[in-house]
């Protein structure tokens, strides 16, 4: 694997602190959030400067029961092309369950579930990262996630399902030492096990990155500082292999430049730290690439693997019972972070809403994501949220002007083409809703 030296992830919050960073090599962005024919300008100018942009996926769902949709696979490659990128990555995860596989209505999850360590997922991950494989036009690398639930009656360890994964279909991992320690005081993995078990050769770059416990319970959140014994599972896989990369993640809650620059350099010690203490040869498992294992998965297969999934997903967001064998204090948490996730979310991608509804906003989401699981994307669903309260929040018992605000909101946003504000149509439309009340 070619080295890509430290680096960091892109956003735009950061742009002008990453562009100013010294020492950076490369730089990692959100493919789903590139538009590859107005890419930002700062992407442009890191590319000019000889700085590598590698596009990482979150919405593929390659441990899902499904093949991997063509039209997402294809706009993954068009980034990779664009940006002229060696590689691309996505995640060991589910994103979306129900649908024809399941004849169940069909779930987003809005965030990356743990896929089950059993012999049937791996056939069905390894058939689907295949698919993938073949769709673009650079290797492809995975990444371990994080979890607050964990499977009933698993049968692999994390370091055997990430050995079997590289092993059958050649593919290149992307290790997140995060996530490691995050599995680690969730459901008790230990990490160095878990290391011990990887075909290090494998590792395509490493991910860092901070978060924060509450109640026993460590939360991923990309929004706080890398705690120190992420640094030492970092210091740990470098003692074992020279990683190719290493990249600061950090998603939002954005400290000032000097805390950035700061994470990076612990990071560059850590690393640092473990190549000092790297035996002359390093041992790892050798991998025989797409020799061994069974072939393509059949329908019974995903079919299983999408009812269980889809009943995970329905107990998470749509508050169906908790399938048996999972802990119901963890489904708990899990289904309360995913309900604040979405309302983060869509209060990002609809600025407009926490204006409007003001101190009301997160607990009306709230409400709204008890009963109503997201069914597509988070711009889709701030427009079922707004919606929701236009039909279900009388008119007397609401601010008439709050009231106006939304409807205006949504009408211009949920047609195939924003609405015309020339004085004709606006009173067209007024003549309209007059003529509609009598």
């Amino acid at each position: 694997m070619a080295r890509l030296g430290t680096g960091i992830g892109w956003r735009p919050e950061i742009a002008d602190v990453v562009e100013g960073m010294p020492g950076i090599e490369w730089v990692e962005a959100v493919s789903e959030n590139l538009c590859p024919g107005h890419l930002p300008d700062s992407l442009l100018r890191l590319r000019e400067r000889g700085v590598t942009v590698v596009p990482h996926g979150v919405s593929l769902g390659l441990g899902g029961a499904e093949r991997p949709d063509a039209g997402r696979l294809a706009a993954l490659a068009e980034r990779a092309q664009v940006l002229g990128s060696p590689l691309v990555t996505e995640h060991i995860a589910f994103v979306r369950a129900g649908g024809a596989l399941t004849a169940s209505p069909p779930l987003e999850a809005g965030h990356l579930l743990p896929v089950p360590r059993t012999r049937d997922a791996l056939d069905v991950l390894c058939e689907n990262v295949r698919i993938a494989q073949d769709a673009l036009p650079v290797p492809l690398a995975v990444e371990n996630i994080a979890a607050l639930v964990s499977w009933p009656d698993e049968e692999l360890t994390e370091g055997q399902f990430l050995y079997e994964l590289a092993d059958r279909t050649g593919v290149r991992l992307l290790i997140d030492v995060a996530n490691l320690h995050t599995n680690h005081v969730n459901l008790g993995a230990d990490p160095a096990d878990a290391l011990a078990e990887l075909p290090l050769e494998a590792i395509a770059y490493v991910h860092v990155a901070g978060g924060f416990e509450r109640d026993g319970v460590w939360h991923d959140s990309h929004a706080h500082p890398v705690p120190r014994p992420v640094l030492d599972i970092l210091t740990d896989l470098a003692s074992r292999v020279a990683p190719p990369g290493v990249l600061l993640e950090r998603d939002e809650n954005f400290p000032d430049g000097d805390e950035l620059r700061g994470e990076v350099e612990a990071i560059r010690v850590a690393v640092e730290k473990g190549r000092a203490s790297r035996p002359t040869a390093t041992g790892g498992r050798a991998l025989h690439p797409s020799g061994s294992g069974s072939g393509a998965a059949d329908d019974a297969v995903r079919q299983r693997l999408g009812l269980a999934q889809a009943a995970l997903l329905s107990a998470l967001v749509a508050g169906t019972p908790v399938p048996e064998g999972f802990d119901r204090v963890r489904m708990g948490v899990q289904a309360r972070a995913l309900a604040g996730k979405r309302a983060d979310v869509v209060g990002r991608v609809a600025p407009e809403l926490p204006v409007i509804l003001g101190a009301r906003y997160r607990p009306a989401f709230l409400a709204y994501a008890q009963g109503c699981p997201m069914a597509g994307g988070y711009r889709r669903d701030a427009l079922d949220f707004v919606a929701h309260l236009l039909r279900t929040v009388p008119g007397e018992t609401e601010d008439p002007g709050v009231r106006r605000e939304l409807r205006e909101w949504w009408l211009e946003r949920s047609g195939p083409v924003p609405r015309s504000t020339r004085p004709g149509a606006r009173l067209a439309r007024a003549t309209r809703r007059v003529l509609l009340r009598r």
